[in-house]
């Protein structure tokens, strides 16, 4: 009966680094902007250190290091890939904070990262985002620079 006067249940997105977030579209990587993996945002960084986007948990960390799936407390799964082809640096110029199993939330450092190595082996520094499983909910984020830890966007 008192429906109207409940809030709806959403989670919030966090500035994973602080730099310039863009929608997935203006990423290169065609399997990122077409957004194949899912729904989400890219940021072009301007710090080394990578935080995380949500409140929940650390599920997987890719051995090459340049990927870390994240999972929020209601069940969203997220995908962090730092930089663009950067698996073929085999871990190199990332350093991993958390481990597998570990609470996190927008305090937590996930990793840093040698941005300036990256774009010295041809890499390009640009970090994605992908909610992978977001199916019926909606994603909003706002564009612009930022810095790490503040709302940027939330899901519905």
């Amino acid at each position: 009966m008192f429906n109207v006067f409940k809030k709806k249940a959403l989670t919030e997105i966090y500035a994973p680094v602080a730099g310039d977030i863009l929608n997935l579209e203006k990423v290169s990587d065609p399997v990122f902007s077409s957004k194949s993996m899912g729904d989400g945002f890219a940021v072009i960084p301007k710090s080394n250190e990578l935080y995380s986007p949500i409140k929940g948990s650390v599920v997987s960390i890719f051995p090459t290091k340049h990927a870390i799936g994240l999972v929020d407390e209601r069940g969203n799964e997220v995908l962090i890939h730092i930089g663009i082809d950067t698996v073929a640096l085999q871990g190199e110029g990332f350093t991993i904070f958390v481990t597998e199993g570990q609470s996190i939330g927008p305090e937590t450092k996930l990793a840093e990262v040698d941005f300036s190595y990256l774009m010295q082996k041809q890499k390009e520094t640009t970090t994605m985002v992908i909610f992978t499983n977001l199916a019926e909910r909606t994603l909003t984020i706002h564009q612009g620079m930022t810095d790490a830890g503040v709302v940027i966007g939330k899901i519905k």
